[in-house]
């Protein structure tokens, strides 16, 4: 490290991960950190890691993390001399750089000048074009109207993609197959990029064929030096948003890199760009030759840790440096890639559900350690998964000196991970390392959406039934003992739930929902050690339920000969349940709902559409569309529900009139019954 005088203090104005992991970087040097939190983040884990935490408001980003008036007068009370926004919120705000400027605070990152140009698609592209930079063919000129952009897509030939100028992410991106498709699409996209940028502009692209997407990072102080350190593969992408990324890219060879590397410090030089940033190409996958840039993300990126653990450098560091004045001390020649390493995004996410975000508490937390593993993550236990921010809980990230060896490593990383009480996209990152086309290298943009439609995930298997009940008998088992410890005599032979009674033993039945409306009935027989356990229709078996010594919350099943470990936790009627990266949530049907329910069977009419509405997903209700005692008809939305920027539209399934008892602003859920539907008589008046 350098011994030149850096901050003394530095205020992070992020959240999540990337907080903590800077407020990593600062604590190495030496220097003091200020966090900044919402009202939503007081027990967040960025808060208790840096040395002091200012609030900055309400839960919602626009009232604390993009509350730029509010960041700068917590620096100037805190005595931060810089500000690091990490990534998204305000860490490519124009205004904010400004004002940071003006407040005589030094903004980690690069120029306005440098935010201005690289923050707008069509002005970027336009701009590095004049810089020999390879750009898309396409059209970029704004104040284009869509008849202007009918006419010019002539020349840009089809397939082609619609996008945002002011957009990034992906979000707002059309494709169009032929021109007859344009005109509406050109519609559907202004709408969606006024709403979501507040700026209707477009640009059009011709669509390049199996593309990958390949960035390269860059590094450049503020005395003209300008280097890159190789790239990241980032092919792999749901709906434009990167799941795995990787370095360097199994594509390239090495004169390919060079020529990719010089195209992405021409961008940067172009715009006298100074600190960390990377530049963005679409790459042919027939053709890696042929490289055309996309955009510059003027800042920190998610998957930076690949190109820090293939390089050694540590980029928030050189961040510091460059922010402070420091000249770069290391040249390209420099610069060697050894190894490779993947990254694996881990959200709070259902996949099996169509990737709904999720919400809870972290009952148990268990993350990765070994050789070559990294957990960039804001993880801890008890801390409470919200609706308010992006779902992003960690990163997982693996070394080796091969490709396919860091492959098998993150994999069992993932496999290692236990998150119980927030479903996860764990399951699912290993299904796709498992992939014989990603194991191999052939990687493009569209490969997720082929292959998820062959992803089949796991259920709740027998084995994994019959370790949730025997954990809720031992529970049983204990209460009872404990309460026959305190009564004269201690003899609890009545109460305890081991099924003895004169003659062949009882059984203890615990019934465990494995959905929202589907039940499985379990019994067991004997202690939790050494039990019969019956699941379903099925016959008896042996199984036994054992602590695992030196890992709280961790339980081996031995079932029918085979021996498995799972992780297991209790929540109120839910009990959490996971192995090898797949967890599942089953509640805990009491007796008194059973009875319920079966007494309700016989007015059940079979194959009846259910009048209860539900929501897929935990969130706020941003809108009503109906009232209780109104007419409804099937398909017609009732409610809409919002949860980390993904809106669900909540719809009847069935014609009737509904009962409604939530508000806007109200939090529901996941499962929660929003509405009811009751079906009525056609000559019913209205």
């Amino acid at each position: 490290m350098s011994d030149t005088v850096l901050f003394d203090t530095v205020l992070v104005a992020n959240r999540g991960e990337i907080a903590c992991r800077i407020i990593r970087t600062l604590r190495d040097r030496g220097i003091r950190s200020i966090a900044v939190y919402s009202d939503a983040d007081v027990h967040a884990r960025h808060v208790s890691l840096a040395d002091a935490a200012v609030r900055l408001g309400g839960a919602a980003p626009a009232d604390s993390y993009l509350n730029a008036p509010a960041v700068l007068a917590a620096a100037a009370r805190t005595g931060a001399q810089a500000i690091h926004p990490g990534y998204g919120f305000l860490s490519e705000n124009q205004a904010f750089a400004q004002a940071c400027a003006a407040a005589g605070i030094v903004f980690i990152g690069p120029s306005v000048h440098a935010l201005a140009v690289m923050g707008d698609k069509i002005r970027s592209k336009n701009h590095v074009a004049g810089y020999g930079v390879p750009i898309i063919p396409g059209v970029a000129q704004p104040g284009l109207s869509n008849a202007q952009l009918i006419e010019a897509a002539v020349d840009v030939g089809y397939p082609m993609l619609i996008k945002p100028s002011a957009g990034g992410g992906g979000k707002g991106m059309h494709v169009v197959e032929r021109a007859e498709d344009l005109p509406a699409t050109l519609e559907t996209a202004r709408r969606v990029a006024l709403g979501a940028f507040g700026d209707d502009t477009l640009l059009l692209e011709r669509l390049v064929a199996t593309p990958r997407h390949i960035e390269v990072q860059v590094l450049a102080d503020n005395h003209g030096a300008v280097i890159h350190l190789g790239e990241r593969e980032c092919s792999l992408q749901r709906r434009h948003q990167k799941v795995i990324e990787e370095a360097p890219s199994p594509l390239l060879d090495e004169a390919v890199r060079a020529r990719i590397g010089e195209a992405a410090c021409a961008a940067a030089r172009s715009v006298g760009y100074s600190g960390v940033g990377t530049v963005e190409f679409l790459v042919a996958a027939a053709a890696p030759d042929d490289f055309f840039f996309m955009e510059m993300n003027t800042r920190l990126q998610v998957e930076h840790p690949v190109t820090e653990m293939v390089t050694g450098l540590d980029l928030v560091d050189w961040q510091l440096r460059i922010a402070a004045g420091e000249p770069l001390t290391i040249k390209q020649s420099d610069i060697c890639l050894t190894g490779h390493a993947i990254e694996a995004r881990v959200y709070a996410e259902n996949p099996a559900r169509g990737f709904l975000p999720t919400t809870g508490t972290v009952l148990q937390l268990h993350e990765a350690t070994g050789e070559g593993v990294r957990v960039d993550s804001s993880l801890a236990p008890g801390l409470t998964i919200a609706s308010h921010y992006d779902p992003m809980l960690a990163k997982v990230i693996a070394w080796a000196p091969t490709r396919l060896e860091a492959l098998s490593r993150l994999d069992r990383a993932l496999a290692d991970t236990v998150v119980l009480g927030v479903h996860t996209n764990i399951e699912y990152l290993r299904l796709l390392l498992a992939d014989a086309d990603v194991r191999a290298g052939r990687l493009d943009t569209g490969l997720i959406e082929r292959k998820l439609l062959g992803l089949t995930f796991r259920g709740a298997d027998q084995h994994l039934l019959a370790a949730a009940a025997l954990f809720l008998h031992g529970r049983a088992v204990a209460r009872s003992d404990l309460a026959a410890s305190h009564l004269a005599g201690g003899n609890g032979v009545w109460t305890r739930p081991s099924g003895w009674r004169i003659g062949s033993p009882f059984p203890v039945r615990y019934s465990l929902g494995v959905s929202a409306t589907e039940f499985v009935d379990l019994r067991v027989v004997g202690e939790p050690g050494a039990a019969s356990v019956s699941v379903g229709d099925g016959p008896a078996v042996s199984a036994g339920l054992a602590p695992v010594e030196g890992r709280a919350g961790a339980f081996s099943v031995d079932y029918v000969g085979e021996t498995r470990v799972f992780a297991i936790e209790q929540s109120g009627a839910h009990v959490h349940i996971g192995a090898d990266g797949f967890s599942l949530e089953l509640r805990h049907r009491s007796r008194v709902e059973q009875l319920a329910e079966h007494l309700e069977a016989p007015s059940r009419v079979p194959g009846a559409v259910s009048p209860d509405v539900r929501s897929p997903m935990p969130g706020t209700v941003i809108a009503v569309h109906a009232a209780t005692g109104d007419t409804v008809t099937a398909g017609q939305t009732i409610l809409v529900v919002e949860a980390m920027k993904m809106e669900h539209k909540l719809v009847a399934a069935t014609a009737g009139r509904v009962t409604v008892n939530l508000k806007t602003g109200d939090l529901v859920a996941l499962d929660q019954i929003v509405a009811t539907v009751t079906i009525t008589d056609k000559e019913d008046p209205e």
